[in-house]
C-alpha cells in the first residue's frame, strides 16, 4: 500500500463530505470519531488533520488529530498503522495520544515508538455496549427522570467534577475549575437526573448529541452514599428511552472491564457488548522513547500492557 493512499486535510467540512459517509456506516463502531470531529466544527477550535483511506475510491478508514494532540483511529490493520504512523512522523506531527479499538490503538502504539521515537504507556481500556432491546429493571426504583435545567448547571458541575476525581480525568477537572466547562468534554451533553418521589436528585445521566444517528450515553454517576438502590439503571434507562425517541438509531456507552457491577447493570437493561477501545499517550525524549523496541510488520510484535479506567479519554 502506498502511502499516497492517505489523503489529508485541514478542511472539517471537505472531509466529511468525502468521509462522513463512511463513519456513518458504523455509528456505534465510529461513536467517538462522530462526536469528536463533530466538535471540530466549532469555530476557533484551532488547526486539526484529517485524513481518509482509499483504496479504489472507496473511504476504508479515517483519522483525525485534534489541537490538544489527540489522535482518532477507525479500525486499521497493523500494517496500515505502520503506514500512517510514517506518513505523520514524516510531516513532523507529534500526537500526544492515540484511542481507537483495542487492536487498532495497541498497533500503532507499536508502530508510533518505531517512527515517532515515543515511548507508548496505556492509559484506558474500556468495553464498547450498543443498545439491543430497551428492558427496565424489575422493580423499578422509586422515583422519576427529570431532564436538567438551567437552574441545574451548578449540581452537574459539581457531579461531574465529583465523577472525574472519581475515575481520575485530571484534563476535565482542570478546564472544570478554571471555568472552562463549555471546553470539557461535558460541555455539549443533555443531562438528566433521577429524582425520588420527594424531589431529591440521587443520580444523573448525560448523552452527547444525536450524530450520525448515534448517541453516547456519558457520563452516568451515583454519588456513593446512593449506590446499590437501582437509581443509575434507571436514570440510564430514562435517558437511553429519550435518544430512541430523538430518533437516534445507535445508543452505546463505555463500560470499564474492572467494574464488574456496571457492566451487569448494562446488560441486564439491553446493552450488548460490540468492542473493546484502548487508549496510549506518547511521552516524548524519554530514556524509553526511540526505537528500543520492534514496530509491528518488522519482526516480533510488542505486547502492551493496558491498564484500566472507567472514563472517555477528554
Amino acid at each position: 500500500m502506498r502511502p499516497d493512499d492517505w489523503h489529508l486535510t485541514d478542511d472539517v467540512e471537505d472531509f466529511l463530505a468525502r468521509a462522513g459517509g463512511f463513519l456513518r456506516s458504523r455509528p456505534a463502531l465510529h461513536n467517538t470519531a462522530l462526536t469528536d470531529i463533530e466538535k471540530l466544527r466549532a469555530p476557533g477550535t484551532g488547526a486539526s488533520l484529517l485524513g481518509r483511506l482509499e483504496t479504489d475510491g472507496e473511504v476504508r478508514a479515517v483519522f483525525y488529530l485534534t489541537p490538544r494532540g489527540r489522535l482518532g483511529l477507525t479500525p486499521l490493520s497493523a500494517e496500515r498503522t505502520d503506514v500512517l504512523a510514517a506518513r505523520l512522523a514524516g510531516l513532523g506531527h507529534s500526537p500526544a495520544q492515540v484511542v481507537a479499538d483495542h487492536d487498532t490503538a495497541g498497533a500503532f502504539a507499536a508502530s508510533w515508538q518505531w517512527h515517532g521515537g515515543a515511548a507508548p504507556t496505556p492509559f484506558w481500556r474500556t468495553h464498547l455496549y450498543r443498545l439491543g432491546t430497551l428492558t427496565p429493571p424489575r422493580p423499578s426504583p422509586q422515583g422519576r427522570g427529570r431532564r436538567a435545567g438551567a437552574g441545574d448547571h451548578e449540581h452537574v458541575v459539581r457531579w461531574c467534577r465529583e465523577f472525574c476525581v472519581e475515575v481520575g480525568e485530571r484534563p476535565s477537572i482542570e478546564l472544570i475549575d478554571a471555568g472552562r466547562w463549555g471546553s470539557s468534554r461535558f460541555g455539549d451533553r443533555h443531562f438528566t437526573f433521577w429524582e425520588t418521589p420527594g424531589g431529591t436528585p440521587v443520580s444523573l445521566a448525560a448523552v452527547t448529541p444525536v450524530v450520525g444517528g448515534m448517541v453516547r450515553v456519558d457520563p452516568v454517576y451515583t454519588p456513593a452514599r446512593r449506590r446499590g438502590r437501582g437509581y443509575a439503571g434507571a436514570v440510564t434507562v430514562e435517558v437511553s428511552r429519550a435518544a430512541l425517541r430523538a430518533g437516534a438509531t445507535d445508543v452505546v456507552l463505555f463500560a470499564d472491564p474492572a467494574n464488574p457491577t456496571s457492566n451487569a447493570l448494562y446488560r441486564r437493561i439491553g446493552y450488548v457488548h460490540l468492542a473493546d477501545f484502548a487508549g496510549h499517550r506518547f511521552a516524548y525524549g524519554g530514556p524509553a522513547a526511540g526505537r528500543g523496541r520492534t514496530p509491528w510488520g518488522r519482526g516480533k510484535s510488542v505486547g502492551l500492557r493496558i491498564g484500566t479506567a472507567s472514563r472517555l479519554p477528554g
